[in-house]
């Protein structure tokens, strides 16, 4: 079993890790099986926590993350970096892989929380580093509408800009942004009830 809140740990700077993705897509799309085998190390863990905070199940899980990869290496050829990082491209694979998941199976039924607005103001760092038990988060994050999903996983786990979500999911970046903050009200409101709860 893949440990979902594993890291690879790296303390590489953001224009070092670019460079080195940049050389390992030139090298996979000649095929490089080194290169490709190293894209897929460096991407698996996020693209698989991913997909098990929206599926969570195991089985189901490690299958999608298989199929993700394999369409991945079917259109790397023909794969053009466009300036957003190559897990952006993973992220809209893996999303269309879950799409297609649920709409052949029994969507679970959904009841979206309370959009109030956040007691305080939750920067995302404060929630990943206050739930350092990934169950935990993944917990929150259920309780979540789909949507607000995709977007704090998006955005604070895979680390991609407002824009690079937009575009993977379709919406317009205003519009993002709103589910963006809906998301980080609803779990900083859930936040200080665990915090409560846990005083009591």
């Amino acid at each position: 079993m893949r440990d979902p809140g594993s890291t690879d740990g790296s303390s590489t700077t953001g224009s070092q890790k670019r460079a080195k993705e940049l050389d390992l897509i030139r090298r996979a799309k000649q095929g490089d099986k080194q290169a490709i085998g190293e894209l897929y190390r460096l991407h698996v863990d996020v693209i698989y926590r991913y997909i098990w905070g929206r599926v969570r199940d195991e089985s189901v899980t490690e299958d999608l993350t298989a199929q993700v990869f394999l369409k991945a290496l079917e259109g790397l050829p023909t794969y053009e970096p466009s300036g957003k990082p190559f897990v952006a491209w993973l992220y809209s694979i893996a999303y269309a892989r879950i799409v297609d998941h649920w709409r052949k199976h029994e969507r679970r039924v959904e009841v979206p929380l309370e959009e109030t607005f956040p007691a305080r103001d939750l920067r995302p760092e404060e929630f990943l580093e206050a739930e350092a038990d990934w169950a935990t988060a993944i917990d929150l994050l259920a309780q979540l509408t789909d949507d607000q999903q995709d977007v704090i996983i998006m955005r604070f786990i895979g680390e991609m800009s407002l824009a690079q979500v937009a575009e993977t999911l379709g919406k317009t970046v205003g519009a993002t942004k709103a589910i963006q903050y809906r998301a980080l009200a609803s779990l900083a409101r859930l936040l200080e009830e665990c915090g409560g709860s846990r005083a009591t």
